[in-house]
């Protein structure tokens, strides 16, 4: 007959068992997460008739990439959806990835449910401090632009890039540029805590470019950008 002490030792090993499962798991959707980024921009940047302009490729500050955003709506729209974020210094040299959020707001007017992927160009440092400091509005604290498409192409109204974001969306297999006023975008800690093995601030990575040690996924994702 089990002893009770016993009986407890066999539920703290399950647990630990369990716990230790359940880690490794997110940690593979993290890492999953972030090879699936890369394909999303490799197809933006290699899509014929949808391509992103040299010039903006050439400016752009930053760069964030979210697979599969949710979006819900019925005449109002809403969306939801996890990706990363890295940008450039002056030598050009890209910064490690850093998880990002996306929620609420609206791609249009649209009935129903489906995903998306999302990329945006961040041209300006402005609009990562703005991000870095709280969670910040697209459209009300920084202008957001749909963007160009076209690798000569310009911008129909904004011809120099003025606008300090442009964003594109792959919806039913094809890239356009799309409307993400609305929505809110914010560094997501505890994520970065997890894929890092420990606590990394947002600020210092991006604008400072300290460096975590990068999982070969993550190098590979800072590969695939301009």
């Amino acid at each position: 007959m089990i002893r009770r002490s016993q009986l407890l030792s066999l539920v703290l090993v399950f647990v630990i068992v369990v716990a230790g499962a359940g880690s490794a798991l997110a940690d593979a959707r993290l890492a999953q997460k972030v090879r699936t980024s890369e394909e999303v921009f490799r197809e933006l940047l290699e899509t014929p008739d949808s391509e992103v302009p040299e010039e903006l490729l050439k400016r752009a500050r930053c760069v964030a990439v979210m697979p599969g955003v949710v979006k819900g709506a019925f005449g109002w729209g809403g969306k939801h959806g996890r990706g990363v974020l890295s940008c450039r210094n002056q030598e050009g040299e890209w910064s490690a990835p850093v998880f990002v959020r996306i929620s609420g707001g609206s791609f249009g007017f649209q009935i129903g449910v489906q995903a998306a992927d999302l990329v945006l160009f961040m041209m300006s440092e402005r609009s990562v401090k703005s991000l870095l400091k709280s969670k910040f509005t697209l459209g009300g604290d920084v202008n957001v632009a749909a963007g160009p498409l076209g690798r000569t192409a310009e911008a129909s109204t904004d011809a120099r890039f003025r606008a300090e974001i442009y964003s594109y969306a792959k919806s039913r297999g094809f890239f356009a540029g799309v409307s993400v006023e609305g929505a809110r975008l914010a560094p997501h800690r505890k994520t970065m805590t997890r894929y890092y093995g420990r606590p990394v601030d947002a600020r210092a990575v991006l604008l400072d470019h300290e460096m975590p040690q990068l999982p070969a996924e993550a190098a590979s994702f800072l590969a695939a950008l301009p």
